[in-house]
């Protein structure tokens, strides 16, 4: 899903429970504020819990060694931060529900 997606997707369930009372130019700009908020929230280093959905949290990753695929040679990675997201439970269950419902090939 791409965000054009997610603002069609919000504007029309917008529609459908209020009326037509946004347009999609205005709900791509809360689309928008939303993410540019878990960026900047991310990038000072604070987690963001939405519940019943899930965790966007900073990890740190160790140093460690890598290697070049060309040459094969070692490479230090150093230690960075970086973004990871938890999903959950009852996200987690929803994801499960689905996929048992889906038919098999």
């Amino acid at each position: 899903m791409t965000k054009a997606d997610l603002v069609e997707r919000v504007t029309a369930q917008i529609a459908r429970t209020a009326g037509p009372m946004i347009s999609k130019k205005d709900c791509a700009r809360v689309v928008d504020s939303f993410l540019d908020a878990v960026k900047d929230a991310l990038s000072d280093q604070r987690n963001i819990e939405i519940r019943g959905f899930g965790t966007f949290k900073i990890r740190s990753r160790k140093t460690r060694m890598a290697r070049n695929p060309r040459t094969g040679d070692p490479v230090e990675v150093a230690a960075r931060p970086v973004p990871v997201f938890k999903p959950s439970k009852e996200l987690r269950a929803m994801v499960a529900e689905r996929e048992e419902m889906a038919p098999k090939p």
